[in-house]
């Protein structure tokens, strides 16, 4: 990719994460160390452990905020089973580990039921099929967790469907992108990252940006409207994460014409009214 580094456009945006399982989602059962916690005279309820869990973590009280979390993530609540799945992936307060992360998020997604879904939580089971979209996509290192592209296609394909979910949608799109457990086809890759672009997501509107502004892959090239996406995504860069991105605004404003930039000047005003 001309002016870009390809590793630093394959970004996973999936910085929400959460389940435990018992049952691994291939079915196998969970090793032996998946946390089991036994009941406990101090929590009446699942919903009374999480609510004791997390005011101990806020109060930076993490041995007593493991138990309750435990104890309600394994009776079945959905929001320890995120929290602990988020906290194992962050090496937040615990040591830093992508099986335990990966069993928590894969919990809620194993006991996810259409018919009693309760919208409340629906950003907690999107945030979910994505993670366990992206662990199985890569797979986790020394773990039975391996690489499988067609159960990340799935998780991805979910989320995004159904949830109209933007990580899920930017992950689908380089996965149509890269040919990656599917075939290549930037006609998709570009449908996906266009959703995902709209919704404000950083890396999706770099991406389409870059696309749309050089024509790579085929892409119909459509420079003022790739400036104006490489425009959105710059001013919410990360400069470390996202130097990529900062690096394909560089490159296309040093070669768009001033009618590219006067036209692109509009698109975005166009579209931070439509936003407003």
């Amino acid at each position: 990719m001309a002016g870009v580094s390809r590793a630093g456009i394959w970004i996973f945006a999936a910085g929400c994460l959460a389940a435990s399982s018992a049952v691994a989602l291939d079915g196998t059962p969970a090793p032996a160390d998946t946390p089991v916690v036994a009941p406990s005279a101090r929590f009446e309820t699942p919903q009374q452990a999480f609510r004791k869990g997390i005011e101990a973590y806020r109060s930076g009280d993490v041995e007593t905020s493991l138990p309750a979390l435990k104890y309600a993530a394994e009776n079945g609540y959905p929001l320890a089973q995120w929290k602990l799945g988020k906290m194992y992936a962050d090496g937040d307060g615990v040591p830093h580990d992508d099986l335990k992360a990966f069993q928590y998020f894969s919990r809620i997604v194993e006991d996810f039921d259409d018919d009693q879904f309760d919208q409340r939580e629906v950003s907690i089971v999107s945030n979910a099929f994505v993670a366990v979209g992206v662990y199985s996509l890569k797979g986790i290192g020394n773990s039975r967790v391996k690489a499988d592209p067609q159960r990340a296609l799935q998780m991805f394909q979910f989320a995004a469907t159904n949830f109209g979910d933007a990580n899920a949608q930017y992950n689908l799109a380089r996965m149509f992108m890269d040919g990656a457990g599917v075939a290549r086809n930037i006609g998709q890759a570009v449908r996906w990252l266009g959703l995902a672009a709209e919704k404000k997501h950083r890396q999706a509107q770099g991406l389409l940006g870059h696309l749309l502004f050089s024509g790579e892959g085929g892409v119909a090239r459509q420079r003022a409207r790739g400036l104006m996406w490489l425009t959105l995504a710059r001013d919410n860069a990360d400069p470390v994460k996202d130097k990529w991105i900062i690096e394909a605004y560089s490159t296309a404003m040093s070669s768009a014409s001033e009618l590219d930039r006067d036209a692109s000047r509009l698109y975005l005003e166009r579209f931070v009214k439509k936003g407003d």
